[in-house]
């Protein structure tokens, strides 16, 4: 699946949402809400119509779907609800307040959406789990989701960072790679830099500014497990930044 069947399928269920949630939309609101042209939201209904979707188009309205037809809700049993809850306790832990920030929003619509049972023990047990503060680093960011998404998009980054060994600013333009998760120095970004023309390692804590470009990268051949052992054979631990 390349990335213009990704976009297109995200629509079709966006679009799909829209509906079960309006009693009726217009090919242009749609179109508008979504960037795209009238006529490629008439292919999107025809598609979800050929799915299966019960979708009638009212002539001079738009389009509805059937009375009661439903997407169906996301069930978690009850050890599945208990492990994400685990997390999210060692997520409030995180020092980077992006995640955090993410995490809690996608936590409380899970819980929406539990049973009442699983809820109030999902509660309970969310009382009953604390993690340890022992680790006495300080450092936090708050840039993880932002470059989480260029990674992701392939988006090149244009970064102010301070580094540790030389004692100096530069900026740079980085290609985004990897994250590496450290429990003593937290959130470590492995990435190509166009300054030194070649990949490095960059603490999240050291980033003082960070913008996404309007400019794509091709996507990285080196796989994060070669970069990791590569840098075993150097060093005792592979997350001493390099930048």
């Amino acid at each position: 699946m390349n990335d213009s069947d990704i976009k297109r399928f995200s629509r079709l269920t966006a679009i799909l949402i829209q509906l079960q949630t309006k009693r009726i939309l217009t090919s242009t609101t749609l179109a508008e809400k979504f960037g795209v042209s009238v006529r490629t939201v008439y292919r999107d209904i025809k598609a979800l119509e050929q799915a299966g979707v019960p979708i009638f188009a009212e002539d001079g309205k738009g389009y509805s779907l059937m009375e009661g037809y439903r997407i169906p809700p996301v069930m978690f049993t009850e050890s599945e609800a208990n492990a994400l809850i685990t997390v999210e306790q060692l997520v409030l832990k995180n020092r980077d307040s992006s995640l955090i920030k993410e995490y809690t929003e996608a936590i409380n619509k899970i819980k929406a959406v539990l049973l009442y049972s699983t809820r109030e023990k999902a509660n309970l047990l969310s009382k009953r789990i604390a993690v340890s503060p022992a680790t006495p680093n300080t450092d936090s960011s708050s840039s993880l989701t932002l470059i989480q998404n260029a990674l992701t998009t392939f988006k090149v980054l244009n970064i102010t960072y301070h580094s540790e060994h030389k004692d100096e600013k530069t900026e740079r333009k980085i290609e985004p790679f990897a994250l590496y998760y450290n429990l003593e120095e937290s959130w470590t970004l492995i990435a190509y830099c166009r300054l030194r023309k070649d990949y490095r390692m960059f603490r999240l804590s050291r980033i003082s500014r960070i913008e996404p470009l309007n400019l794509n990268f091709a996507p990285h051949k080196l796989t994060l497990k070669e970069y990791l052992d590569s840098k075993e054979k150097n060093f005792k631990t592979p997350d001493i930044p390099l930048s």
